[in-house]
Formats: structure tokens, C-alpha cells, sequence
């Protein structure tokens, strides 16, 4: 068990301490051929807190503060809160018995809502908001290849970092200041060599030369996007004819990430209520899907040994009934 001290610095766009710039340089040298975002990610995850710098807030944290918004995702301190939530499960994450069991598994989950609605012999599979890749490794169990985007820099190195070591030590928050050790390690029967993950923004894709996929996972994303419909409006070019689209989100709307204005619901329209199920049922329709399953997806992220995040998101799932 380690504590932590230090001050928070910006190093090749990471939110780091002073003490990852230290250890880098110690681990990495001047001459070294290193990737310098494959090294900074590796430092984060295998140093302990006692050089790590201070921890910024949590993702599991709501609200508008000093480090929020999208730049709270290339912090150390997210990194390894989605690693823990990607792929540590049972015990190992919530050691209670009176925790709730249904919301573990989160990524394995939401492959398996793609997977019962895919086409037969699904070949190419899209993961919006891949974070550090637990959904993408998962979807290589029925997808013969698997794209994953983040707009987050540090989560897609660490996805990368997974895809090629397997595992990774990582150390976590246990009670204030003290941090433990612990493995996170890629499931039995993934193959990893069928997943990428690339830096990008969901609300502005390429152009060309890319997709049409058989399936596009989006979870716990849309109420993340500065513009969720600039996403919404682009899916009927992104999409086979019979592929389909699966929504995964609590609609848990905050200005820091997305303007009022451009809220799917969470708020009044001339006095009532507008619901984000509502309004992404009826922009879906009108781009000519066809909504074939509604279900809960509840979810569970660590922040401490003895504070995590219950929450419970709407899953649809989308088929694409074709271009008008």
C-alpha cells in the first residue's frame, strides 16, 4: 500500500505529476526508440502513488468543477478507474457480498446485446467511446474486426497498451491517501489481435474509407459529445442495410460536456418536459431505423475501497432498414 504526494503538471498532453515526468525519464532515456505516448501510459499504470503526482477528481464524480469536462479523461486517475472497470470482476472490484452483482460484467454486457442482434457472420463491428477498450476486446468474440475511437488520448493509448501486453499493474485509490497494487489482465477467449483503437471524435468521423459497419456500439457516450445529433445524423452512412446501432446511456446531461441547447431531454421545451428516450426514438425513426430491443444496463465504477458508482443506463438497439 503506497500514499501519494506531489504537484499536477501537463506532460505531452497527459494530466500527470511531476513524478511520471521523473520516472519517464528515469525508465526512458533521451536515446530511447519508445513511443512517448506508450511510455508516458506504462509509467502511469506500473508507478505507485508515492511518485505519481496528486490525483485529480474522479470520473465517478458529477457536476461542474476544476478538472472536469473531457480533460478529466486523460488524467491518470481515469486511466486506471476504467481499468479496474473494464476488467476487473466479482471480488475483485466490490468485495462485498451485499453489492450489486448485476451491475459487473458491464462490457461483456454490451457485446452481448450486439452480438443477439448482429447479422449472421457479423464481419465488422465500431466501438464509439471505446474508453480503454474492455467493449472493443469483448466485441472480438463475434466480430472478426473491431475498431474502437476515443477522443481521449490516454485511454487509447491504454487500450493499445492492453492489446499488445495482455495485462498491466495498476494502483488505486483505497481510502484517501493510500493506494493498493492490483492486475488487470484481458478475459480467457479474446483475440486481441482483431481490435484497433484510434484517437477520434464521434461527432466529426471520417469522411471516407470507413465503415460500413455491421454494428456500432456507443456506450455510456452520447450524453459525453458536445453534438449528440451531429453522431445520430451521420449513422445511415455508417451502417450496413440490416446492421445495427446499440445505445448504451444513464442521459446524464452536464454543460461541461455538452451546451443546453444541444441536450437530447433532461429538460423543458415551452414548459414541458423533454425526455431523451423520447427524442432519440423519434431521430432515429426519422433516419429510418427500427428500434428492436429496450433494456437496463446497470453499471458499477470503482472510486475508492469503499465508494463506487451505481448507475443504470437505457440500452436500445437500432436496425437500419436502409437509405431512403
Amino acid at each position: 500500500m503506497y500514499s501519494k504526494e506531489g504537484v499536477v503538471c501537463a506532460t505531452a498532453g497527459f494530466a500527470v505529476g511531476v513524478g511520471v515526468t521523473y520516472a519517464l525519464c528515469r525508465k526512458f532515456p533521451m536515446n530511447s526508440n519508445r513511443n512517448i505516448s506508450e511510455s508516458i501510459i506504462e509509467v502511469i499504470a506500473e508507478t505507485p502513488s508515492d511518485i505519481l503526482g496528486s490525483i485529480p477528481r474522479s470520473t465517478a464524480s458529477s457536476g461542474v468543477s476544476k478538472g472536469g469536462g473531457p480533460a478529466i479523461y486523460e488524467s491518470q486517475r481515469a486511466v486506471q478507474e476504467y481499468l479496474c472497470f473494464h476488467f476487473l470482476t466479482g471480488m475483485d472490484l466490490v468485495p462485498y457480498s451485499c453489492a450489486p452483482r448485476e451491475a459487473l460484467d458491464f462490457t461483456k454486457r454490451c457485446a452481448q446485446l450486439c452480438k443477439k442482434h448482429a447479422c449472421k457472420n457479423p464481419q465488422l463491428a465500431l466501438d464509439l467511446g471505446c474508453a480503454v477498450g474492455g467493449q472493443s476486446f469483448e466485441l472480438t468474440r463475434h466480430f472478426q474486426e473491431v475498431i474502437g475511437i476515443d477522443f481521449s488520448h490516454a485511454f487509447v493509448d491504454a487500450a493499445n497498451m492492453m492489446r499488445d501486453k495482455k495485462k498491466t499493474t495498476i494502483f488505486v485509490q483505497e481510502e484517501g491517501e493510500l493506494m493498493v497494487e492490483k492486475t488487470v489482465g484481458l478475459p480467457s477467449g479474446i483475440n486481441a489481435g482483431r481490435a484497433r483503437f484510434i484517437q477520434g471524435d464521434a461527432c466529426n468521423l471520417p469522411k471516407s474509407h470507413f465503415g460500413p459497419f455491421d454494428c456500432i456500439l456507443a456506450a455510456n457516450l452520447l450524453c459525453r459529445l458536445p453534438d449528440p445529433r451531429a453522431l445520430l445524423n451521420r449513422l445511415p452512412t455508417l451502417v450496413n442495410t440490416g446492421g445495427i446501432v446499440v445505445f448504451v446511456s444513464p442521459y446524464s446531461w452536464l454543460e461541461e460536456y455538452t451546451p443546453k441547447e444541444l441536450w437530447l431531454g433532461g429538460k423543458e421545451n415551452e414548459g414541458k418536459p423533454v425526455m431523451s428516450n423520447s427524442t432519440l426514438k423519434h431521430i432515429m425513426s426519422g433516419l429510418n431505423f427500427s428500434l428492436v430491443e429496450e433494456a437496463d444496463m446497470p453499471f458499477l465504477i470503482r472510486e475508492h475501497a469503499r465508494k463506487f458508482q451505481w448507475g443504470c443506463s437505457h440500452a436500445t438497439v437500432w436496425r437500419f432498414k436502409g437509405k431512403r
